[in-house]
């Protein structure tokens, strides 16, 4: 197949084993989830709901815990905001999954750093 640019490896975490990676295929996101946060950004936490999006996998920069990561950014960069999240990585596919059943998808946690 000829392609007009090299498609892009696929993006993967080191695991805390240090051999074994897990690939990212999707990253979903919750924005204005807690209050505090809402009123931070200057929304109404009582007006506006939760919503979800998605990032783009190549925004993924693996982080080697014994060095520092470098987070390339524009340098006229006036705001930039982060935050920490809790990353829920899922292993198992599911729809319309019954809440008791919800941690049955779930390969495991981890630490991320939000940078915005």
């Amino acid at each position: 197949m000829n392609y007009a640019f090299e498609p892009s490896a696929p993006v993967s975490i080191p695991m805390a084993d240090g051999k074994t990676h897990f690939t990212v295929r999707r990253i979903y996101c919750v924005g204005r989830n807690y209050a505090a946060h809402v009123r931070e950004m200057g929304f109404d936490p009582d007006r506006e709901p939760p919503f979800f999006f998605c990032k783009p996998t190549d925004s993924v920069v693996p982080a080697n815990p014994s060095a520092d990561a470098q987070i390339p950014y524009p340098s006229q960069t006036s705001e930039y905001h982060f935050e920490m999240e809790l990353v829920v990585a899922i292993g198992t596919a599911g729809r319309d999954i019954p809440v008791e059943k919800a941690n049955d998808h779930i390969f495991g946690y981890a630490a991320g750093l939000d940078m915005t």
